[in-house]
């Protein structure tokens, strides 16, 4: 929604690699429903000037159109806030009315620029083209962080205090109540429970990010904590590197720019053509693709379904891309047997089941044997580290059933399997 208070463009800053601070990269500016990027001159005439990401933003004089279909650039679309830090921008903007405000009620560049500065990636948006001004929020507790996070679920307006706690999430994706915090030489994000929860997902989550790591995927760190009665998940951040004159950040991407596609197109992004993009532009594609196939398979084998192409990044130096660590592997709720994955495995086939995936391992650059290897070895890690992990979370043992062959090791997943795999159903 465009008012007369919205703001008609945005600088970009950018932070290049080994950096501590930003420099501003170029101006986002509003065309009708459409935003137009552009470099500035002097960014360009850099000797260090990268593009933010090519081929989307090439480093060229004059105006960059999105492509056909986008609103603006998905590479800056990557670093604006998604469903639940436009909940918190709408609670602060709009008060009590935010609990049923649709999030089209303020336009993208309010977003940009209302979301807090240490954002996914290496981007940030500004007001100005000559002053960095950060948008950064007071240290808190977790406690006061879920309490915050509660209220804007519940629709209630925050105090100053607690809108500040809050505030520094805003700028992360995803649907679920989170922020970011600090603690010595390691940032993290904070998952919180939700009160729409019908099982602890909280804790599901890290069971399955526990396990995948023990399965020898590249895998972010997480940590479980629990206060003020509630669960929390700590994902460290793998796009801040630490250094002696402060914070470095890393260029990212998700797959969706990779693809080429919005929110709108993404039910037809697929790990096939994933898997080519991979070969042409990737370091080491061998090794990325093992890992993507590692990280497929795992999504099936722990009941994973919500793969979509924005939990799927690489890192971007400006002329390479590689895979970022798995994140947001999150076990889904599910009644019944059969299930699909958000993103296409082999042609239009999205079954959650493990005989797709070896009908895809050729694309992956994996003979059928090598495929069934890593399937295997991926049921035999869970099946051996099961018991030890969820007493790690302390989950109950009604939360272990609940996930038990439901989401973890589903029978589905096995129907169609050669021997090697089906044995160990």
């Amino acid at each position: 929604m465009i008012s007369d208070n919205s703001p008609d463009r945005a600088y970009v800053w950018i932070w290049l690699t080994g950096a501590t601070q930003p420099i501003v990269a170029g101006v986002l500016t509003r065309d009708g429903n459409r935003f137009i990027f552009n470099y500035g001159r002097s960014y360009l005439e850099r000797e260090d000037a990268i593009p933010v990401y090519e081929p989307e933003l090439p480093l060229v004089q004059g105006a960059i159109f999105p492509a056909t279909g986008l609103q603006q650039a998905s590479a800056l679309r990557d670093a604006a806030p998604d469903a639940w830090g436009r909940r918190v921008i709408l609670n602060r903007l709009m008060g009590a009315q935010s609990r049923d405000a649709d999030s089209n009620r303020l336009d993208e560049l309010t977003y940009l620029l209302e979301s807090g500065s240490d954002r996914i990636g290496g981007l940030d948006f500004q007001r100005s083209a000559t002053e960095y001004v950060p948008r950064v929020s007071q240290s808190a507790s977790l406690e006061e962080l879920m309490q915050a996070a509660s209220m804007v679920e519940s629709g209630i307006p925050l105090t100053p205090e607690l809108e500040q706690a809050l505030f520094h999430g805003t700028s992360l994706g995803g649907a679920r109540p989170k922020a970011m915090i600090e603690s010595g030489e390691h940032k993290f994000i904070a998952k919180f429970s939700s009160s729409t929860d019908t099982y602890n997902v909280v804790k599901a989550e890290y069971v399955a990010m526990r396990l995948a790591s023990l399965a020898g995927l590249n895998v972010a760190p997480v940590l479980i904590r629990h206060t003020a009665g509630k669960d929390v998940i700590l994902i460290e951040r793998f796009d801040r590197i630490r250094s002696h004159e402060g914070w470095q950040r890393r260029l990212m991407v998700s797959a969706l720019t990779l693809f080429g596609l919005d929110e709108m197109m993404a039910r037809y992004a697929s790990y096939e053509e994933l898997t080519d993009i991979i070969r042409q532009r990737f370091d080491a594609p061998k090794e990325a693709l093992r890992e993507l196939f590692s990280r497929l398979v795992f999504n099936i084998i722990c009941g994973n379904t919500d793969d979509h192409a924005r939990n799927h990044a690489a890192f971007w130096d400006g002329k390479n891309l590689s895979l970022t660590p798995a994140y947001d592997i999150c076990p889904q709720g599910r009644s019944g047997n059969e299930a699909t994955q958000a993103m296409l495995i082999a042609g239009e086939n999205r079954m959650s089941n493990l005989a797709v995936c070896l009908s895809a391992a050729v694309k992956f650059l994996l003979s059928e044997q090598e495929a069934i290897e890593i399937i295997t070895h991926c049921i035999r890690t869970v099946h051996e580290n099961w018991e030890e992990v969820c007493c790690e979370a302390s989950l109950s043992e009604v939360d272990r059933k609940f996930l038990w062959r439901r989401a973890f090791l589903n029978p589905f997943i096995f129907e169609g399997t050669p021997d090697a795999i089906m044995q160990l159903r």
